[in-house]
């Protein structure tokens, strides 16, 4: 974590969400979106998904979209892939991070990559291999993530003890840090810390972050309790947006508006302009009308008196 920042947020609407919209989102207005986000402050933005066309449509302009991304300064420019193949793009097009999903539960990964949990890790060390081959690769980052790590829409309750066994495959594998997921958005506080703080004794200094959906509207208060187990890094989406197709009557990702509100009355410094990211939403409405759109901040406001955290701590001083 840089000095400026206690908690890194990570942008996923424009996968996450954008995956799982029918209407094709034109790339200028993308490319408007991380631009703005950008300028606001956040550090690190997923931008697509490097998945075949005929799969998800949504990603056609993948590599126009992250060519744009990178130009934009300080910007950490992330991508989503499937497999091997998905990897050889992202590795092609200069992306920083590429992530890569495997569920814990079986019934969820074959459902969802039609593949077993041992298979995918063996992808995924194929695709660590092929980056350590490559010098010019060398410096991309891998981000293994765990998906249903806190229950399963078609199993029910996920047995942390997998969670675990998952998160060590990742590491022997080569990954450089974790996400954990709450993707059916089953968790809840205690669950949440009980199972981060197992991670960081089992896993030591591995890198992890949180991925919250608000399914039961729980997920900010699912952050709160992984910050007390020591997170620093969390998933959200502008206007939660997203959600798992697999989960019924998922309302998606955790709102980032909410969130960068949330961490900085806290006290805890983002990195991010909140009026300027709220902004950023009028993009969201203008391309998808039809798309609801959630978030109290933005209906809201922030509360009178309201200071953000650096805002805050520069006064001080």
């Amino acid at each position: 974590m840089t000095t400026d920042i206690d908690v890194k947020v990570r942008e996923v609407g424009l996968r996450d969400g954008l995956q799982s919209v029918q209407a094709f989102f034109p790339t200028p207005s993308k490319i408007a979106w991380i631009e703005a986000e950008a300028a606001a402050g956040v550090p690190e933005i997923e931008v697509c998904s490097f998945v075949p066309a005929k799969v998800i449509a949504q990603f056609t302009d993948a590599a126009e979209v992250v060519e744009a991304s990178l130009q934009q300064t300080g910007l950490e420019v992330s991508a989503l892939i499937p497999n091997k193949k998905g990897a050889e793009r992202g590795f092609e097009v200069g992306v920083h991070k590429l992530n890569y999903v495997t569920s814990v539960s079986e019934s969820h990964n074959m459902a969802n990559v039609r593949r077993t949990v041992a298979d995918s890790v063996a992808a995924f060390r194929d695709i660590a291999a092929l980056r350590d081959q490559n010098p010019e690769w060398r410096n991309v980052k891998l981000a293994g993530g765990l998906s249903t790590a806190f229950g399963c829409t078609i199993e029910g309750p996920v047995d942390p003890v997998a969670v675990l066994k998952l998160a060590q495959a990742y590491v022997e594998a080569g990954a450089d840090e974790l996400s954990v997921a709450d993707t059916v958005g089953y968790a809840n506080p205690a669950q949440v810390k009980d199972m981060f703080v197992m991670l960081k004794r089992e896993l030591g200094d591995v890198p992890l972050a949180g991925h919250f959906h608000d399914t039961r509207g729980l997920g900010l208060a699912n952050v709160h309790a992984a910050l007390e187990a020591g997170v620093r890094e969390f998933d959200a989406s502008l206007a939660g947006l997203g959600g798992c197709p697999f989960a019924p009557g998922a309302t998606g990702n955790i709102v980032m508006d909410d969130l960068v509100f949330m961490l900085e009355a806290m006290g805890m410094k983002t990195g991010v302009d909140l009026d300027r990211l709220v902004a950023v939403r009028d993009i969201i409405a203008r391309e998808l009308p039809e798309e609801p759109l959630y978030g109290a901040i933005a209906r809201a406001k922030p509360p009178k008196g309201f200071h953000p955290a650096g805002a805050g701590r520069q006064a001080a001083e």
